[in-house]
């Protein structure tokens, strides 16, 4: 075996793998000891969702194919790379609001270590002279259920990749179409999401994209830290950035959030990178990217009580999640002619020692 493809949903054939299951030693010829697996999740909530397991013979990485492609977590043996939301998820789309007339009806899913927000929109809530809600908290696309899955394993290169199609349009709309991409080597602790968005209508669309990357306990304790090459920075508030604002706090029950706006600097190639570290800089979390793709990137932190929700979100995007009107006149918003897409790729790296830590600090501060 050289490639191996396995489909696991296909709408057009009316195909859904509801119980499906692959390893290496399964397969004639396969070596390395990953596994791929797609179970349907049941009871309360959860009912109904697709979850698809890869594990690279590492690490475990759980998808939501029933949920944007999001991701919902990463594992190493007793290890998880996620937060502890009070959302008790996976939560099927068909359980969350979006139109909830707050616009905050998204909250009610929200527990995934990676999300997508957009794709229309992916800011504040909006809403019109009459007080109808136009745009609603994030967008859609992580509500939106993939309409194709596939996974594919590929020994020359040592790489397994999970793709997924997932749309969202509406009749006399837009009409755009995420194909979302996971990659990941055999033995990493790391994997690549590569995303395109087309316009497969027959009109101009608009489209916004920021990645909602979530980081909590266990790695996120007081006294983590941010590590970023910041060029410019404010806050979603008139006030300044408080001093040491890169250092994570304690978890206080009601502590306001805080949101920083930043621009990065980058390397001659747009390449910058992003580090969550814990207080003794034995782990942490790297987000490489191209500033050129996602020219905006905000830092969320939520230093509430455990039981709240005690997160940090490293969150990269075309826009910042100001009001969609607020980034539209600012300019920042992605064209699509008919037939045109976009495209965005960053890596995830999940640091495991002191010297990994210290070497993504130093690359960093280089920048």
């Amino acid at each position: 075996m050289h490639v191996k493809s396995w489909t696991l949903t296909d709408v057009s054939r009316n195909l859904r793998e509801s119980s499906f299951s692959v390893s290496a030693a399964e397969v004639a010829s396969a070596k390395g000891s990953w596994k791929i697996s797609q179970r349907t999740l049941r009871g309360g909530l959860q009912e109904g969702v697709d979850l698809v397991e890869i594990d690279n013979g590492l690490m475990r990485i759980l998808v939501l194919p029933t949920r944007g492609m999001g991701i919902w977590r990463a594992e190493i043996g007793e290890h998880t790379l996620g937060w502890r939301s009070p959302v008790r998820g996976p939560v099927h789309p068909m359980f969350v609001p979006i139109t909830e007339h707050s616009g905050l009806g998204w909250l009610e899913g929200f527990d995934e270590f990676i999300v997508r927000c957009g794709l229309e929109s992916n800011g504040a809530p909006e809403f019109d002279e009459q007080g109808r809600l136009k745009y609603p908290l994030h967008g859609r696309i992580a509500n939106r259920p993939a309409s194709f899955v596939d996974v594919t394993v590929d020994e020359a290169a040592g790489t397994i990749t999970l793709r997924g199609v997932v749309e969202e349009t509406r009749f006399h709309f837009q009409k755009l179409r995420l194909t979302a991409t996971l990659t990941t080597a055999f033995n990493s602790t790391s994997f690549t999401i590569s995303d395109e968005v087309e316009n497969f209508g027959g009109t101009p669309a608009q489209m916004q994209m920021l990645y909602h990357i979530n980081v909590g306990e266990p790695l996120l304790v007081p006294g983590s830290q941010f590590v970023a090459a910041v060029e410019s920075i404010e806050t979603l508030t008139a006030e300044p950035p408080a001093e040491g604002w890169e250092t994570t706090g304690p978890a206080v029950a009601g502590s306001p959030e805080e949101c920083y706006l930043m621009r990065l600097r980058a390397n001659e190639l747009g390449r910058t990178q992003v580090l969550v570290k814990n207080a003794d800089g034995t782990a942490g979390t790297a987000l490489e990217f191209s500033t050129n793709q996602l020219p905006c990137f905000t830092l969320w932190k939520n230093m509430v009580a455990s039981a709240d929700g005690y997160v940090t979100g490293i969150e990269p995007g075309t826009n910042f999640p100001k009001q969609h009107s607020t980034e539209v006149e600012a300019g920042h918003v992605v064209h699509l002619e008919p037939g045109k897409s976009w495209n965005a790729e960053y890596t995830l790296n999940w640091l495991t020692s002191v010297s990994e830590v210290s070497a993504t600090e130093q690359v960093i501060r280089c920048l």
